[in-house]
C-alpha cells in the first residue's frame, strides 16, 4: 500500500485516471487469492474507491479488476451487486472490467444460488449489449464460475457451445478448459477437437485448441502428438492455438518433442504465430540450463537477434520481449505451475494463466500471469520460525544440470588500423611534382641573386632521385581493420562433481526433486514428516539434539505481525533504451 500510494486515488480527486486505474488493478493482484474471506482492508479500500470513482469508467475499470482479485471466490453477495451496477451502465471499458471481477468473485461457485440466479441475468445481457468487449467478459466470467465442476457444468457449456454469437462460444471453449482443467477427459477433448476443425470463426478454433493445454496439463506427453497435424493448419489461428498448447501443458519441461515441434514455428510466415511460439517455448524451457537442453542458448541468442532488429514486426518484437521475461521470470526462482507439490490443481494458477491469455484483446492483462509463479526453493525452519544453517540436502546430479544461466560478458573487440597500401603510379606523380616545384623554386632564387648582385648564402641545392614504391601495385582503397591473431593455450577442464550440497535455504527446481535426498551422516535437524524423502519447499525441522548444546548457527527470521506489511524499497530511476550500448 505504501508504495502504491503516490499512484492511488487522492481524496476523491483525480488527477492521473490512468496511473490510479493502473495502481487499483495492482493492488488487487498483491493481494490475490488469500482464501477465505479475502483481505478484508484491502477489499473495503477497493470498493470505496470504486464508489468514489464516479464517472470515469477507466477509474472504474481498475478498481473493479482490483475487486475482483482481492475477493477471489469469495462470492461476496455485496460486492457482485456493486460490480453488476458497473456493468449494467453498458459502458464499454468499465464493463469489461466488471464482467471479469465477478466472474473472479464467483470462481468455482456455479453450484451457489448467487450464482445459480446471476448466470441468467449476466447471458441475457450478453445478447442485449452491443460491446464486444462485454460480451467477452461475460463468456469468460461464466467460464470461471464452472472451475472445477467437471459433469456438472456440461449443461452451461452445450448452452455456450450451441449460441449464434462467436464470442459466446468463445468463452463455451475456456468454459471447458475450467471445468475439466488437469483431468485429462476424453470427451472434453473429443469435444475441443471438434471445435477445432468445424468451427467458422477463427477466435473459436484458436480458443479450441489453447484449451486443449489446460486439461491436459497432467499428461504433457501425449500434446505434442496430438496437435502435431493442428501445427501443420493452413489457419494461422489453429497453428498459434497449437503453440500455446504446448507450451501450457509442458510448462518447464524441456520435453524434446515439444521443443522439434516449436523451433520451427519461430519461422512462421505469420508475425502472431512467431508471437505464440515465442512465448510457448520460453514457458517449456523455464529454468532450463543449458546443460540440460542446448536449445536454451540457440533460443536466447535468437530473441536477442529478434529484439535487436528493426525490421521485425511489433507482434514478433512483443513475443520476443515477453520470452525473454518468461524465461527471467522472478530472477529465474520462479516457475509457472499449474499444481501445487502434493499434486492438487492450483485455482489461482489456472485462472491467472487463462486470463494471460486475453492479451490478444488486452496488453495490460499480461500481468495476470504472476498469479500462476510458484516459488522453487527449499526453506528448512526449525521449532522457533528460524533457518538452521546446517540443515542440508544432497543432489545426486552434476551442479551445471541445474544452474542458474551464465551471465552474458560484452566482448571487446581489440582491432588495429592497418596503413593503406599506395599505387606506385601515385609515387611517380607525386615525385614529378616535387621536381616541378623544385625547379620552379631554383629559377626564382637565380632571378633574386642577379638583382641583387650578390653572392647567395644558400646551401646548394639538393639533387633531385626518383623515387620509387616499394609496395604493391595492389589497390586498397580504404581502411582495412585486422583483428590480432590470439594464440591461447588449451585449458583443461576440470571434471565435473557427479553430485553437489544444498545449504537452507537454497534453490530447488521442480526438475531436480527426483535427484535430492538428506543427508544422514552428521545431520542434526531432519524433517518432521519422517517419511518425507525428498524434502521442497518450507520444511518444518526437528532437531534430533535436544538435550544438546545450543545451536548458534541459525539465522533468524525477523517475525511480521499478522496485517503488518512488509514492502521492498523501490528501486533506483533509471533510463533504458533498446539497442544503445553502455558507455
Amino acid at each position: 500500500m505504501n508504495l502504491l500510494q503516490p499512484y492511488l486515488p487522492q481524496g476523491g480527486i483525480s488527477a492521473s485516471p490512468y496511473s490510479e486505474a493502473g495502481a487499483l488493478s495492482a493492488l488487487g493482484l498483491i493481494h490475490a487469492n488469500k482464501g477465505g474471506s479475502g483481505d478484508s482492508k484491502t477489499i473495503s479500500y477497493l470498493s470505496t474507491a470504486l464508489r468514489n470513482a464516479g464517472n470515469n469508467e477507466i477509474v472504474q475499470h481498475g478498481a473493479c479488476l482490483g475487486i475482483g482479485l482481492a475477493a477471489m471466490a469469495t462470492g461476496n453477495i455485496n460486492l457482485y451487486e456493486d460490480l453488476k451496477n458497473i456493468l449494467f451502465t453498458d459502458n464499454a471499458v468499465a464493463g469489461e472490467g466488471a464482467s471479469l471481477a465477478i466472474g473472479l468473485l464467483l470462481l468455482g461457485q456455479s453450484n451457489t444460488t448467487l450464482a445459480q440466479t446471476s448466470i441468467p441475468d449476466l447471458l441475457n445481457y450478453a445478447h442485449d449489449t452491443e460491446h464486444e468487449k462485454i460480451i467477452r467478459g461475460l463468456a469468460l466470467s461464466i467460464a470461471m464460475m464452472v472451475y472445477g465442476k467437471e459433469e456438472s457444468a456440461d449443461v452451461i457449456i452445450e448452452q455456450l457451445g450451441r449460441d449464434r454469437d462467436p464470442i459466446i462460444r468463445y468463452g463455451s471453449m475456456y468454459a471447458i478448459a475450467m471445468a475439466y482443467c488437469g483431468t485429462g477427459d476424453n470427451s472434453a477433448i473429443r469435444r475441443l477437437l471438434h471445435v477445432a476443425v468445424s468451427d467458422v470463426n477463427d477466435d473459436v478454433r484458436r480458443a479450441a485448441v489453447t484449451c486443449l493445454g489446460f486439461v491436459l496439463f497432467r499428461r504433457y506427453e501425449t500434446v505434442p502428438k496430438l496437435v502435431s497435424l493442428l501445427a501443420e493448419s493452413f489457419n494461422p489461428h489453429v497453428r498459434y492455438g497449437a503453440c500455446l498448447a504446448i507450451g501450457i501443458s509442458c510448462v518447464g519441461t524441456a520435453f524434446k518433442d515439444a521443443i522439434d515441434l516449436l523451433q520451427p514455428m519461430l519461422e512462421d510466415p505469420v508475425d502472431f504465430v512467431r508471437e505464440g511460439a515465442s512465448i510457448s517455448l520460453a514457458l517449456v524451457l523455464m529454468q532450463i540450463s543449458e546443460a540440460r537442453s542446448p536449445a536454451v542458448k540457440k533460443f536466447r541468442e535468437h530473441l536477442s537477434t529478434i529484439i535487436s532488429d528493426k525490421h521485425q514486426t511489433m507482434l514478433t518484437k512483443s513475443g520476443a520481449i515477453l520470452a525473454t521475461g518468461i524465461l527471467d521470470a522472478g530472477g529465474r526462482n520462479v516457475v509457472v505451475s499449474l499444481q501445487s507439490r502434493a499434486g492438487f490443481t492450483k485455482m489461482g494458477g489456472v485462472v491467472g494463466l487463462m486470463l494471460f491469455l486475453q492479451y490478444w484483446y488486452w496488453y495490460p492483462l499480461k500481468l495476470f500471469l504472476s498469479l500462476s509463479f510458484s516459488p522453487t526453493m527449499l526453506i528448512g525452519l526449525n521449532k522457533d520460525f528460524d533457518i538452521p544453517k546446517s540443515f542440508n540436502v544432497k543432489c545426486s546430479a552434476p551442479p551445471s544440470m541445474f544452474a542458474y544461466p551464465k551471465q552474458e560478458e560484452k566482448k571487446e573487440d581489440k582491432r588495429e588500423k592497418v596503413v593503406t597500401a599506395v599505387l606506385s603510379t601515385t609515387v611517380k606523380t607525386r615525385a614529378r611534382e616535387a621536381r616541378k616545384e623544385a625547379r620552379k623554386l631554383g629559377r626564382v632564387l637565380s632571378k633574386e641573386n642577379s638583382i641583387s648582385g650578390a653572392s647567395s648564402s644558400l646551401p646548394p641545392p639538393q639533387s633531385l632521385e626518383r623515387v620509387h614504391s616499394h609496395l604493391s601495385t595492389t589497390s586498397y582503397l580504404s581502411v582495412e581493420e585486422k583483428r590480432p591473431e590470439v594464440i591461447e593455450e588449451p585449458k583443461k577442464k576440470e571434471r565435473e562433481p557427479s553430485s553437489f550440497t544444498l545449504s537452507n535455504p537454497d534453490r530447488l527446481i521442480p526438475s531436480q526433486i527426483p535427484y535430492i535426498s538428506i543427508v544422514q551422516e552428521g545431520q542434526r535437524y531432519v524433517p518432521v514428516d519422517h517419511r518425507q524423502i525428498r524434502p521442497t519447499g518450507i520444511v518444518i525441522l526437528v532437531d534430533t539434539l535436544v538435550d544438546g548444546p545450543i545451536d548458534d548457527n541459525v539465522s533468524k527470521v525477523e517475525l511480521v505481525a499478522l496485517g503488518q506489511e512488509e514492502e521492498a524499497d523501490p528501486p533506483q530511476p533509471f533510463y533504458w533504451r533498446v539497442g544503445e550500448e553502455e558507455d
